[in-house]
């Protein structure tokens, strides 16, 4: 008898005609450097423009929990993602103040065993400051989404799987402490994700997780986010738009032809 074809229980059935995963712009750093060997800073100009881009195109930047949200009740329209990568103090000094202006929201992935010191996991790029608890309080007080981006920014693949629950586990009890309310939201260290990874977040009693690249785990724990620099204006934001409808379509199709033995995704 011919195998059936198996749904993996971490995704949902994805139509390659729907353009199923939303677009979600990744960014890190909004400040001025100058140096930024690892390319993950925006410059608070650059940003700006790139916001007012968005709101001039008919966009509306939101956080990925209300994205996911507008999507559930088919009124998404024109939102996009805006996330925040480390959880970098210029969040709420540079991007907060200019989101505010335009109506946006957005999710800050926060990194809870290192609040208040720095980016260490960034050998050879600027020292930066992260936000600090009372500023992350603040901000979820405000209604800013905090995620969870692990533990101590370590990337999961690989973990022995005690180890892996922990980081996922604890992320999140960590923050709904100091938030007071429900963290939904995890984002993947390095954006390096594979399948005991995605189950890990999925067990953890998270609603999502952001990935990068688009896969055969693409879909609500491993969401492909479009990543944003410097050098990113209007015409090179409108490309990467074409290009995420691209990729989402072609795995779309890709994982609409595969066929796996019943049972292997257990």
């Amino acid at each position: 008898m011919d195998a059936e074809p198996a749904r993996h229980p971490l995704l949902p059935a994805q139509s390659a005609a729907a353009g199923s995963a939303p677009w979600i712009l990744m960014y890190h750093s909004v400040a001025d450097e100058e140096e930024d060997p690892y390319l993950l800073t925006v410059s608070p100009q650059r940003f700006a423009a790139q916001m007012a881009w968005l709101h001039r195109t008919g966009r509306r930047g939101v956080s990925v929990r209300e994205l996911l949200r507008a999507r559930r009740a088919d009124r998404a329209a024109g939102l996009v993602g805006l996330t925040f990568d480390d959880g970098y103090a210029d969040f709420a000094r540079h991007a907060v103040p200019v989101l505010r202006e335009y109506g946006f929201t957005a999710t800050a992935y926060v990194v809870p065993d290192l609040l208040g010191t720095e980016n260490g996991w960034d050998a050879e790029g600027p020292r930066k400051k992260l936000l600090t608890v009372d500023q992350v309080t603040e901000l979820a007080s405000a209604g800013w989404e905090i995620g969870s981006h692990g533990l101590g920014h370590q990337a999961l693949p690989g973990m022995p799987a005690e180890v892996l629950a922990t980081q996922c586990r604890e992320s999140r009890r960590a923050l709904e402490e100091l938030v007071g309310g429900p963290v939904t939201g995890f984002c993947y260290p390095y954006g390096a994700v594979d399948l005991p990874a995605a189950r890990a977040v999925r067990d953890a009693g998270y609603d999502y997780a952001c990935a990068i690249q688009h896969s055969q785990l693409t879909g609500l724990f491993a969401l492909p986010r479009c990543y944003v620099g410097d050098r990113d204006g209007a015409l090179r934001l409108l490309a990467k738009h074409g290009r995420h409808r691209l990729r989402d379509a072609v795995t779309g199709l890709r994982r609409s032809t595969l066929v796996r033995p019943r049972g292997e995704w257990a």
